[in-house]
């Protein structure tokens, strides 16, 4: 796991209901129960404290340690500057407890002249995994302060050393590190606590993954993401466009590729409108629409492509040679069904529900949710790539972890929710996302401007609408 999830898992906490202030008391608990547990009670502890939520820590341990031990807080920083709620009321009560003595340090030279040489241990709160680079004053100072009693004194940090990985850090005789440990961290050794997260977390998704797959990378039009959709038949006009309008709330720019006969039913000046000759693709489409791919960031290829034989060498030619993150659905999904061997060492997601996921594999994926999680990761395995396997739950896997979304509802049976998934996620994947964030996501966002449209309509809407409302599921989802 990585720190990057820290921030995920919080924030999905908050959507399952486990409040920021749930997790705090729990960390700084967790904190306390183990510096007791690894040098008694009756112990004489200084807890260095910041102002962010690494600090609000420290207000809890301190409450917690309080009980059997003599304990002085450092408040390094001003206490308006205390950011978070959570850390606000802990600080409160805090200074309700007379048992519990509080300094605050302004500035470096309140720190310099501290003699800590009473403190048998030493709790460093300072700053937490979301600080970069070296540390300012006065927080320098005081990592300077506690290092001087290095070997002294027991030197405990929460969450990780101050200043790590930067030269300027508190040297701990160890880090009391939440939930799990993680990938990133190394040269200091690590004390995991369980903070109560749920199992659930380790596979659901939830708004905290929403806002790491959303990041703008620039301010110029087409920096944001470039989506190609190639789809539309003699016999389907909707899908494509579905997708590419789910897509265009994502992305910069969509480039949707249809053959002419389907394509003059499209009138959308969000598109960009490229027509192929004919009433369906064919194979000699593919040089033509491989060099459109070469300008776009991510291909949606699949809906309403229909199955004629013709048709099918068309995707299955594209696939082989397209070097760019496909998301292959519909009756993509079953022209590439005979061939999976097009796939090799391409970037891609399947979107297939379950009947598409046994044309595909010959098995249909049954059981329970971790059962059907077990089928749909051996075959990602399989294929080297991602599978998003519509459901009630959709279950998504690369072949080496699974994730299940269960926002949506019974309304989103009608037809054309999937090519809207299938757009937002080439969206996404546009976004430099890799395949397992994409499809998660979208899934979620699909699942959730469904949600949306439920609230106002009831069961009884379209697709479309559902497309309309992905930027206020977005939105709800970046200000969770």
């Amino acid at each position: 796991m990585k720190i990057e999830d820290v921030y995920i898992w919080d924030i999905n906490a908050k959507w399952l209901g486990i409040s920021p202030f749930q997790l705090m008391e729990n960390a700084g608990a967790g904190v306390a129960r183990i510096i007791e547990e690894k040098f008694g009670k009756g112990l004489k502890v200084a807890i260095f404290c910041g102002t962010g939520n690494n600090g609000g820590d420290g207000f809890v341990i301190a409450r917690h340690l309080s009980f059997e031990n003599d304990v002085t807080v450092f408040l390094v920083g001003d206490e308006i500057k205390i950011r978070s709620e959570e850390a606000k009321h802990n600080w409160e009560i805090l200074k309700k407890l007379d048992f519990v003595r509080i300094k605050t340090l302004k500035d470096s030279s309140q720190i310099k002249g501290l003699d800590l040489g009473r403190f048998n241990v030493i709790v460093d709160a300072l700053l937490g995994a979301g600080t970069r680079g070296e540390p300012r004053e006065p927080i320098k100072s005081a990592v300077e302060k506690i290092n001087e009693y290095s070997g002294k004194a027991r030197i405990v940090s929460v969450d990780l050393p101050t200043g790590y990985p930067s030269s300027v850090r508190v040297n701990c005789d160890f880090a009391v590190t939440f939930q799990w440990d993680k990938e990133e961290y190394g040269g200091f050794e690590r004390v995991i606590a369980k903070i109560g997260y749920p199992k659930e977390l380790y596979h659901l998704v939830g708004p905290g993954d929403v806002k790491f797959a959303l990041r703008k990378k620039g301010e110029h039009k087409g920096q944001n993401g470039k989506v190609l959709v190639i789809g539309g038949s003699e016999d389907y006009f909707g899908a494509p466009y579905l997708a590419a309008k789910a897509a265009s709330y994502i992305v910069d720019l969509v480039y949707l590729v249809m053959p002419e006969y389907s394509a003059r039913r499209i009138n959308d000046p969000d598109l960009i409108l490229r027509p192929f000759n004919g009433e369906n693709f064919i194979e000699v489409h593919v040089k033509r629409a491989l060099e459109l791919s070469k300008n776009v960031d991510a291909v949606v290829i699949g809906p309403g492509i229909g199955q004629k034989e013709e048709t099918k060498k068309f995707v299955r030619g594209f696939v082989k040679q397209c070097e760019k993150p496909l998301v292959i659905d519909a009756d993509g999904l079953k022209a590439i069904a005979g061939e999976l061997g097009a796939l090799e060492g391409k970037t891609f997601v399947l979107t297939p529900h379950a009947g598409e996921f046994e044309i595909i594999f010959g098995e249909k994926p049954e059981g329970n949710l971790v059962e059907k999680a077990r089928i749909v990761m051996e075959k990602a395995k399989q294929i080297g790539g991602t599978i998003l396997l519509k459901g009630v739950y959709d279950i998504i896997s690369n072949g080496s972890t699974w994730k299940y979304n269960k926002t949506g509802n019974r309304g989103m049976t009608t037809g054309g929710t999937g090519d809207v998934l299938s757009g937002i996620t080439g969206g996404l994947l546009a976004l430099g996302n890799n395949p397992l964030r994409a499809s998660t996501v979208g899934a979620f966002l699909t699942g959730f401007a469904g949600d949306i449209v439920k609230e106002e309509m009831g069961e009884n809407y379209t697709a479309l609408e559902v497309a309309k409302k992905v930027p206020f599921a977005i939105k709800w989802a970046l200000e969770f």
